[in-house]
């Protein structure tokens, strides 16, 4: 059963509304067109062996932009509880990522004045990448975690994490048990959720009269800058610009107070908001980064156009390049298997005859397949076992990281791949 079959919203007339037709922060049916990137299957559901003679279910890959309050959304083809109940991704299997989450907790601590009496939230938890940081400095903390194998992995680590979903309810029952939150943390998960308006209101139980909620979240502005089409992926219901989060928040009764621009997954933006009785005026931060989008033209339906082409012609330069090198007889193989990368390899329409194989540093991965195109992945000792002319690395947002764990591969006169913003070879 998929969220399009079993939920529903109300238009102003009172009659259900489809969801896949409407837009899910203001209701409108007034959606237009951004991308269309095909039919895929969910990016994080890896393929074990016995599956691979079995049929994959696909869902359309087509992201809209709402005429009215401009939010980009994807239909709610696919429950959060489809995706996240078991999850393939462990934040901690990125070193940058951890000390980024390191850096975060310092400054938040700072900013915030934190201390032994504070209480701390994260939506989202994960493996408990960031929350580490916060027990190791003696501040109280939860983590709400909806995927079992991940929260298991930071109970483990000595993290409270709480396997739930975030609603209004749970936010409640969170406030009930253990007290309003100083701070409600969450990276990279105001996305992943299709009821935008009941998460915000969860946010909003979680958090105390005077607390902060510090979002972190891909821009909009940066992903259509820079061509970024691969972070569209199912588990992404919305795509966010400042305008459109502020909207979003407001529909929960928090207010955008600040903002951050962010390197983190090709560009990313912090939000920092608070209840709205308590918020007061935006900073000059946040007119800043709305006069920038706006210049863009992401402030009006229209400015949206153009993004298609812009994407198809990545395809192009990639897959060209994948060909040339199979006549010349060259081997590439690709590096790392992130959601990001499966829909990069299922748009691009790249099977192994083009990417032998490609590898990963999360052993949950080893032995599985990528979804819909089948290419093996393996653990990363492979490569230099194989010594290929080409690797083609799929998490592009991690380049400093993986240039350097990749180093070895200049020993034999290998290259480095780059497919985003623009085909490079390193």
């Amino acid at each position: 059963m998929t969220l399009a079959d079993n939920a529903t919203q109300t238009t102003s007339d009172g009659a259900d509304a489809d969801p896949v037709s409407t837009c899910r922060l203001c209701g409108s049916a007034e959606l237009r067109s951004f991308v269309d990137l095909g039919a895929t299957p969910p990016c994080e559901l890896f393929l074990t062996a016995d599956a691979l003679d079995r049929p994959e279910m696909t869902y359309p890959l087509h992201v809209r932009v709402c005429s009215r309050c401009l939010l980009a959304q994807l239909p709610p083809l696919i429950t959060p509880e489809e995706t996240f109940v078991e999850y393939a991704y462990y934040s901690s299997f990125s070193t940058s990522w951890v000390q980024h989450a390191e850096r975060y907790v310092t400054s938040a601590i700072e900013r915030l004045g934190l201390g032994a009496d504070s209480f701390v939230v994260e939506v989202a938890s994960n493996d408990g990448y960031l929350l580490q940081h916060v027990v190791d400095r003696g501040i109280r903390c939860l983590g709400i975690e909806p995927s079992v194998n991940v929260g298991v992995a930071a109970r483990e680590k000595g993290i409270p994490t709480l396997t739930a979903f975030l609603t209004p309810e749970t936010g409640e029952q969170v406030r009930a048990e253990y007290g309003p939150a100083d701070l409600v943390a969450l990276n990279n998960v105001y996305a992943h959720i299709p009821d935008v308006v009941g998460f915000t209101k969860g946010l909003r139980a979680l958090v105390a009269d005077d607390g902060w909620v510090s979002i972190e979240v891909q821009h909009l502005l940066t992903l259509v800058e820079r061509t970024q089409f691969d972070t569209i992926y199912h588990e992404h219901f919305q795509y966010y610009t400042v305008l459109t989060a502020q909207r979003a928040l407001a529909s929960g009764g928090l207010a955008l107070v600040d903002v951050e621009l962010l390197d983190t997954h090709g560009g990313s933006i912090r939000l920092w908001a608070r209840p709205q009785e308590v918020a007061g005026e935006p900073s000059q931060a946040v007119r800043d980064v709305l006069a920038a989008e706006e210049a863009a033209g992401l402030h009006t339906a229209e400015g949206h156009d153009g993004f298609a082409e812009a994407v198809s012609r990545v395809r192009d330069d990639l897959v060209s390049f994948l060909i040339d090198a199979r006549r010349q007889g060259k081997k590439v193989v690709g590096y790392g298997a992130p959601g990001k990368g499966n829909t990069l390899l299922n748009y691009c329409g790249i099977r192994p005859d083009l990417l032998a194989y490609t590898v990963d540093r999360n052993p949950y991965k080893h032995g599985r397949y990528t979804p819909g195109t089948r290419i093996p992945i393996v653990a990363p000792e492979r490569i230099a076992e194989d010594r290929p002319d080409y690797v083609l690395i799929l998490p592009w947002n991690l380049r400093t990281e993986l240039t350097e764990q990749l180093a070895y591969v200049r020993d034999w006169g290998g290259q480095l791949v780059f497919p985003i913003p623009t085909l490079e070879v390193v």
